[in-house]
């Protein structure tokens, strides 16, 4: 048998694949983000000691259980959700659905309200310079509640969690800031620096090419964009070099011959075993193209998955 088109066919399958493999997963994600969410309540610092060793074993029973653990990149790549649980709990449960942010989340603020935030936003500023990030993100947090009609505030409020490596959080709050101020570019560049972090290229050249078309001048963003341009030609260049291995490409012929040759119970069997193969030596050879090629699943399965650190004392 003569196989045309190799490298199309090849990903196709193994999409394929990852979209089966997907469904089964779907437990195995929500385990995953109740992990996370036990791990974030053990280190925030509100519970007794007791309470944290109870988090600790329940942990540990479900990561024995479900053979996930939270510490491994594997996990991450395989299971990371773009949104916390408890933000997904509560966008779920809230009473005032809308699709407007601004309709939903702000009331308008007394001038004493924003002449205090304003003193915790310049306060927040301070604690950034001295790199006292998380008092930084609690002065931030008050302005906010105070203030939450103001981009400026939940922008850096992002930076603060992008220091605390707390990308998701800083994505969201980009994301507020731009419900508020959708042509706030530095809202756009802060999202790019957080998605590159998290090794999300698509969505990072996304955020950094809107953040350049609304300030064509700032060579920062030509720098970030140009650099993750560069990051996603290596990872194309990676794929075919993958896909040309005459190994890789004589061992799904072989597999798809057998399976061309089976039943139809059969011929699924053989392609998930083509895939479960194929996502192996893929994995050894090239995980980065890997945790790609997952993403782009994702989005194919209907899921969603800063330039400058300085915060900003606009009015």
């Amino acid at each position: 048998m003569v196989l045309y088109n190799t490298v199309p066919v090849v990903f196709y399958f193994y999409i394929c694949y990852l979209l089966l493999l997907n469904k089964m997963a779907d437990v195995s994600k929500l385990v995953y983000s109740i992990l996370k969410f036990l791990g974030d309540q053990k280190t925030s610092g509100n519970l007794s000691d007791d309470a944290v060793e109870s988090l600790e074993v329940a942990i540990q029973c479900l990561e024995s259980a479900y053979g996930i653990n939270t510490n491994e990149p594997e996990s991450a790549s395989k299971y990371y959700v773009d949104k916390n649980l408890l933000d997904i709990f509560n966008s779920h449960t809230s009473s005032e659905k809308t699709d407007n942010f601004a309709a939903n989340t702000l009331h308008e603020p007394t001038p004493e309200d924003r002449v205090e935030a304003e003193k915790l936003k310049n306060k927040g500023n301070d604690f950034m310079k001295a790199e006292k990030f998380s008092e930084a993100l609690e002065c931030y947090t008050k302005a906010i509640k105070l203030d939450n009609k103001n981009a400026v505030y939940y922008c850096n409020r992002a930076a603060a969690y992008s220091k605390l490596t707390k990308h998701t959080s800083a994505i969201q709050d980009c994301n507020s800031a731009l419900a508020i101020d959708p042509s706030y570019s530095k809202a756009y560049g802060r999202m790019g620096m957080a998605y590159l972090e998290l090794e999300n290229n698509e969505q990072s050249h996304e955020c950094y090419r809107k953040a350049l078309e609304l300030d064509p001048n700032n060579q920062s963003y030509k720098n970030n964009l140009e650099m993750v341009e560069q990051r996603l030609r290596e990872q194309a260049m990676g794929a075919a070099n993958l896909m040309s291995n005459p190994q890789m490409q004589s061992m799904m012929s072989n597999l798809m011959s057998s399976a061309a040759g089976e039943g139809s119970n059969g011929g699924l069997t053989s392609l998930l075993q083509a895939g479960q193969q194929l996502a192996t030596q893929m994995q050894q050879q090239n995980p980065d193209l890997v945790a790609q090629l997952r993403r782009q699943a994702n989005i194919l399965n209907g899921e969603q998955q800063t330039n400058s650190e300085e915060t900003d004392n606009k009015e």
